[in-house]
């Protein structure tokens, strides 16, 4: 993988929980909510039989880079994130912390439920 560098943070992405809230009847239904936002690195997978065959199956597998802070240290396979500039929603698949403790790399996948 490419060094991750703070210029490379170039998109915003919106880290998006599912919480649970009141209808209004007395009913609780669940629904994103954004937790907060955060400069993203995107990092396109290409390559592999699996992201071929993901590809093929309207899936867009891709790992989203962001700086470590005690916000994005929270985010698990539970969370979401949503592309500021078009709304672009991906479920978050894995949480791997990088090796320097500055970054946090996320398997992101659009296309599937979250």
């Amino acid at each position: 993988m490419a060094k991750i560098s703070a210029p490379s943070l170039y998109y915003k992405v919106h880290c998006q929980k599912r919480v649970a809230q009141d209808d209004g009847y007395g009913n609780t239904v669940s629904d994103f909510a954004t937790q907060f936002s955060d400069r993203a690195a995107f990092t396109h997978l290409r390559g592999g039989e699996t992201v071929v065959a993901s590809r093929l199956e309207n899936k867009h597998p891709m790992v989203v880079t962001l700086r470590s802070s005690a916000q994005t240290r929270q985010i698990n396979s539970d969370w979401r994130l949503v592309d500021a500039r078009d709304g672009t929603a991906w479920a978050v698949r894995d949480v791997t912390p990088e090796t320097d403790r500055q970054f946090i790399s996320l398997l992101c996948e659009r296309g599937v439920a979250a």
